[in-house]
């Protein structure tokens, strides 16, 4: 990464100063993530992964993405933080304040969250199983909606259970839906129906209360496959929400929310092996480790941004700036490289304007080795790509100090 003695040193340093952190870098991320909310319903998807494994603990790493509702694009982090879980001790978690669990972390980004998100126009925190938790829905920021898949077949303040209810009801309506491949699951379309339902789940009776309503107001929505193919499992979510529910399109409409949750998903992927490898970090301190993976991260981001751009899709409204992932002076590099790089047939020419995220995406697959033909770029590509250009400007700087000189 230095690319040389002297680089690797000062990168060293850097990494190894105490007045580097990780959380100031994430609230540089965030800050510039809170301009591009503005007008904007905004989704905070939170997730966990690991960083580095060590038997039954290990670091791990909680981001919290802003992403568009409407259009999918990503808007950029607003908080992360670190977690060190080992071995705890399991017989004890029931009896600890939620501050002093590794649950606490669901409520820290939303928190966070919501102040760097307070110029959106609607805030919807978006979660896993582990985010199913009573403290989450009661102590949500003020204004911010809440979106969790359940993990807990809760009681109800009427005495029934939530899960049999669900079961119970009439189903409200059908669709079509495409599944995205994934991990042991091929792409293809899916038949699901959908039912929903206004619940007062209620406190849990284990664990300490502090002071948290007796029952609490959700809407459930139940999203299903009926004939999944031979040998495949069927598509099942139950999704608790505070977004109100009507009719059958509402309901879907909440799916369809909580299917963006994949974004962070294709995060960790460019994070991770098939990106940035931070597996193969071979740093032993922990504290440069973070500082290096938080850092990464905020670059990770920015790969997703440019994959996420590259058809010029928007929905409602206009492209994303360029500066969502680059500087203003990236701009004359940027355009002096798609002057290059355009042939003379229309599939080799950029069909973005000038100015655009998705004039820069198509820059940087090709500059990362895509024709313009055969597919779409992915996040390697772009990850070459970016990097290509990275290592360009670093050049171009270094061609202008010389000259001042």
């Amino acid at each position: 990464m230095g690319g040389n003695r002297a680089g690797e040193i000062r990168l060293t340093r850097l990494l190894r100063n105490a007045a580097v952190t990780s959380e100031a870098i994430v609230a540089e991320a965030a800050r510039r993530t809170a301009s591009r909310c503005q007008g904007l319903h905004v989704l905070a998807i939170q997730d966990t992964t690991v960083v580095r494994s060590q038997g039954g603990g290990g670091l791990y790493l909680h981001p919290t993405l802003a992403v568009d509702a409407a259009s999918g694009a990503i808007l950029g982090l607003t908080h992360a933080e670190f977690l060190s879980r080992s071995t705890g001790k399991k017989a004890e978690r029931k009896s600890k304040p939620i501050a002093e669990k590794e649950s606490q972390r669901w409520l820290d980004a939303a928190e966070r969250s919501a102040e760097a998100c307070r110029t959106a126009a609607r805030l919807t925190m978006i979660g896993d199983r582990e985010n199913d938790i009573y403290h989450a829905v009661a102590r949500r920021p003020a204004g911010a909606d809440l979106l969790v898949r359940a993990a807990h077949d809760r009681a109800l303040e009427d005495g029934g259970r939530l899960f049999a209810q669900l079961d119970a009801l009439a189903v409200a309506g059908r669709a079509e839906l495409d599944l995205p491949a994934k991990p042991g699951r091929k792409a293809r379309r899916a038949q699901v129906v959908v039912r929903f339902m206004t619940a007062q789940i209620a406190r849990p009776r284990n664990g300490r209360r502090e002071d948290l309503p007796a029952s609490l107001a959700v809407t459930v929505v139940d999203v299903r496959e009926e004939a999944p193919p031979a040998g495949e499992s069927p598509v099942h979510w139950r999704l608790l929400t505070t977004h109100a529910v009507g009719d059958a399109a509402e309901a879907f409409a909440v799916a369809d929310l909580y299917r963006r949750r994949w974004a962070i998903e294709q995060l960790f992927r460019t994070l991770k092996t098939q990106g940035f490898d931070i597996e193969g970090l071979l740093i032993e301190d922990e504290a440069p480790l973070r500082r290096l993976v938080m850092a990464t991260l905020v670059a990770a981001v920015t790969i997703q941004q440019l994959v996420h751009a590259r058809d010029g899709e928007a929905g409602p409204g206009p492209l994303r700036p360029i500066t969502d992932a680059f500087e203003p002076e990236d701009q004359p590099l940027i355009e002096a490289f798609c002057a290059k790089l355009e042939g003379k047939t229309q599939r080799q020419k950029n069909p973005h304007p000038k100015g655009s995220l998705a004039y820069a995406a198509w820059v940087c697959a090709r500059l990362g080795g895509w024709t313009g033909y055969y597919g779409k770029p992915g996040p390697v590509v772009m990850l070459e790509g970016w990097l290509y250009f990275q290592a360009a400007k670093h050049g171009a700087a270094l061609v202008s100090n010389h000259r001042d000189v």
